[in-house]
Formats: structure tokens, C-alpha cells, sequence
């Protein structure tokens, strides 16, 4: 038998604070920070979130580009729980988080249970995407195909050049002895 709600929220950390970095890739430059501000208002509109600072910096022209800028935010937020700030993770993907407090974070089953499920979520959200747009894709080729004459999708010609290389080695060993 587990814990009641109350055991478990007497056990597991409350109020942990982090900072986060948000990065994003674009043009205009003033574009970049219109954005920034737009992605940590709606963090800050999560359930169980609150920014607590932010420090957006200028944006800078990316090395060996001539067109595309980079900018970053250094946002610090309190998140009631550890779910909450899995959850701004799969959804906001920061390129960096630490953890300010506290320390030690206490965790029941249950939290395992919660964040673990959330993210088997997202996995098989993400998985589902990748698997309709390769289905899409193989369509399009097929059409593509069919409309230039090439009747072999690449998944075909891929197959045909593998058993031409098989071929290949299994000739070169009868050749170069037994």
C-alpha cells in the first residue's frame, strides 16, 4: 500500500528554483528578442511556474554566417514541484538548467511515476510525428518518382546497392584465396 497525498507531499521537495537558459536561432535581430520575451511569458504562464528574473542579452551574428543571429535569455523561475520543471524541459527545451535550490530533492514513487510517464509521453508524441512524416515523405517520393519515370524509391535503390556491394566482397574473397 502507498502513501496517502498527504504522506507523499509531506516527503517530496516543494519550491525548487533553477536557471535556465533559453537560446534561439533567426533573423531579423530584433526578432530574436521579440521572441525570447514571448517564450518566458509563457513560461512564466505555466501551471506551477513563476519567473522569478530574466536577462535577455543582445543579439549577435552567428560565426561563418551572414544572415542568421543568435540570442540567449538567462531566466530564473520557481516551479512548485519537480514535474513542473520536467515539463519546461520537454516543452521549452533549454539549452542549459541548473538547479539553484535546494540541495537535496526528495522524491516519492509517485513523482518518479509522474515525470517518468510525462516523458513516455512526449516520446511517443514525438515518435508518432516521425513515423507520419516518413510515411509522408516515402508518398511524396513515390509521386516524384512516378512523375520524373523513375518507378525505384531510394529505400529500393539503397537495397539494390547493398546486395551489389555483398556481391562485390563475396567476389574478392573467392579471388584472394579460401
Amino acid at each position: 500500500m502507498g502513501l496517502s497525498k498527504e504522506e507523499r507531499e509531506k516527503y517530496e521537495t516543494k519550491g525548487i528554483t533553477a536557471a535556465i537558459i533559453i537560446e534561439v536561432i533567426g533573423r531579423p535581430p530584433e526578432h530574436l528578442t521579440e521572441t525570447l520575451n514571448n517564450i518566458i511569458s509563457q513560461i512564466d504562464g505555466e501551471k506551477g511556474v513563476s519567473v522569478v528574473s530574466k536577462k535577455i542579452n543582445e543579439p549577435k551574428l552567428m560565426k561563418d554566417q551572414k544572415e542568421f543571429y543568435t540570442n540567449f535569455a538567462e531566466v530564473e523561475i520557481e516551479v512548485e514541484d519537480i514535474l513542473n520543471l520536467a515539463i519546461i524541459l520537454f516543452k521549452y527545451m533549454p539549452a542549459h538548467i541548473e538547479i539553484v535550490s535546494p540541495e537535496l530533492i526528495a522524491l516519492t514513487n509517485n513523482g518518479w511515476n509522474d515525470i517518468l510517464n510525462e516523458l513516455t509521453r512526449r516520446l511517443h508524441g514525438y515518435d508518432e510525428i516521425a513515423r507520419v512524416m516518413q510515411v509522408e515523405r516515402n508518398i511524396l517520393e513515390k509521386k516524384l518518382r512516378e512523375v520524373i519515370g523513375d518507378k525505384k524509391t531510394a529505400s529500393e535503390k539503397k537495397a539494390e546497392n547493398t546486395k551489389k556491394k555483398s556481391k562485390k566482397k563475396k567476389g574478392v574473397r573467392k579471388k584472394g584465396g579460401r
